[in-house]
């Protein structure tokens, strides 16, 4: 197992182009730099048709990266639920969506609730993210399952990690009818899905 990494140095190797692993509230998450996220599908043996999320330390930084004023909509459930396990698809320029959702007109944004990743996040900056896992296998839940599958990746340190939830996020998708759509229930119940204010 790699010596796990301080966040400052973690930073660095993902700032020349590296992949990385850290905690996060809910699963694990290998990353990258959004340019550099091609190695996540190659390093997951993922189909290139599965997008990964774009993680980042707050929502205005989410924001600031997909170049769009957010919708009163957006901004409701981002201060309720961020930091957490919920990830809001929402629409972004096709330049932008295509490191991630190669094809898509879309991607997944979230911030998660672990002081470790947001320590890293806020160093890094926005990370492109998926579960530390290799594509059909149960997802990695402690530094020491990561290492035995991705031994090449480095981690972020200090170990043992925060005990994650287990349980991936919640996905709601922004529709152009101007409500949201389900894609996955996850950690987190929003009300407005108890209340079926989403399709």
């Amino acid at each position: 197992m790699n010596t796990p990494l301080a966040a400052a140095k973690l930073a660095q190797r993902l700032r020349q182009g590296e992949a990385a692993i850290f905690p996060t509230d809910t699963l694990p998450a290998l990353a990258s730099l959004p340019e550099h996220a091609g190695q996540l599908w190659a390093l997951k043996q993922r189909p290139q048709h599965k997008p990964v999320i774009l993680m980042a330390a707050s929502g205005p930084e989410l924001w600031r990266w997909l170049e769009v004023d957010p919708l009163p909509a957006w901004l409701e459930l981002a201060d309720r639920y961020w930091p957490g396990a919920l990830t809001l698809v929402l629409p972004a320029a096709s330049r932008l969506v295509e490191p991630l959702h190669p094809g898509g007109t879309s991607i997944g944004v979230r911030v998660p609730a672990c002081e470790q990743a947001l320590a890293l996040l806020q160093l890094s900056g926005p990370l492109a993210t998926t579960s530390a896992n290799r594509s059909g296998e149960a997802p990695c839940l402690s530094p020491e399952e990561a290492a035995q599958r991705f031994p090449q990746v480095p981690q972020l340190g200090p170990v043992p990690w925060p005990q994650p939830s287990g349980e991936a996020s919640t996905v709601l998708r922004w529709l152009e009818t101007g409500s949201w759509e389900v894609l996955r229930q996850g950690a987190v119940v929003p009300i407005e899905l108890e209340s079926g204010s989403t399709t």
